[in-house]
């Protein structure tokens, strides 16, 4: 079983998490931001990553730090997971529809980070949570995990079904970069004999 476990302590916030590739997307979710909570159980349940995470946050300061560091933590623990990433598909992509919005997300595992992200939102908060923080947290997953990430909105009006539509597509083209692919026999798939520089 692939697994990875971070804890991460500074000043301004307090991280546990740990993860299977493996599993079968159960997850424990607890950052003290209801609205992200909800879409890390969305990239769990349908990346069939188990995921448990725990935050306590300065949140009476504002959500930056809780959710910038949360997704540190969790890319550290999926780089973790991963190791030497020999054997993996590497690529992964998903179409996510959400009613009347569609989500396209490609996601290459190839140790250097980039985050492309196109989508617009028109309400300054979903739930409590800032939703300028959305494009910061698949920044900083990329950064910490080693994916090159685009995430982009074809079209779509409803905020809410947005932002899921981009959680539950990443999650799908993740399940897809992350399996093991028997024929390759465990070789890393690149043809420098590593992913990463």
């Amino acid at each position: 079983m692939r697994k990875g476990r971070i804890e991460r302590t500074t000043k301004e916030t307090s991280i546990a998490v740990e993860v299977c590739l493996d599993g079968t997307g159960t997850y424990d979710i607890s950052t003290g931001i209801g609205f992200l909570d909800h879409m890390v159980e969305q990239f769990s349940r349908h990346s069939l990553i188990d995921v448990r995470l725990k935050v306590e946050g300065d949140l009476h300061v504002d959500q930056h730090h809780t959710t910038e560091d949360s997704a540190i933590a969790l890319g550290q623990a999926l780089a973790q997971a991963l190791g030497d990433m020999g054997g993996i598909g590497r690529y992964g992509e998903a179409h996510s529809p959400m009613d009347e919005t569609l989500a396209r997300v490609v996601v290459d595992i190839s140790g250097r980070p980039w985050c492309v992200f196109k989508a617009r939102f028109t309400q300054e908060k979903l739930g409590e949570w800032d939703t300028e923080l959305i494009e910061h947290w698949f920044q900083s997953v990329a950064q910490a995990a080693g994916l090159t990430l685009h995430c982009q909105v074809l079209y779509g009006t409803n905020n809410h079904h947005i932002c899921e539509a981009l959680y539950k597509g990443f999650a799908r083209a993740m399940r897809q970069a992350v399996e093991l692919d028997a024929r390759k026999n465990g070789a890393i798939p690149s043809t420098k004999g590593q992913l990463g520089g």
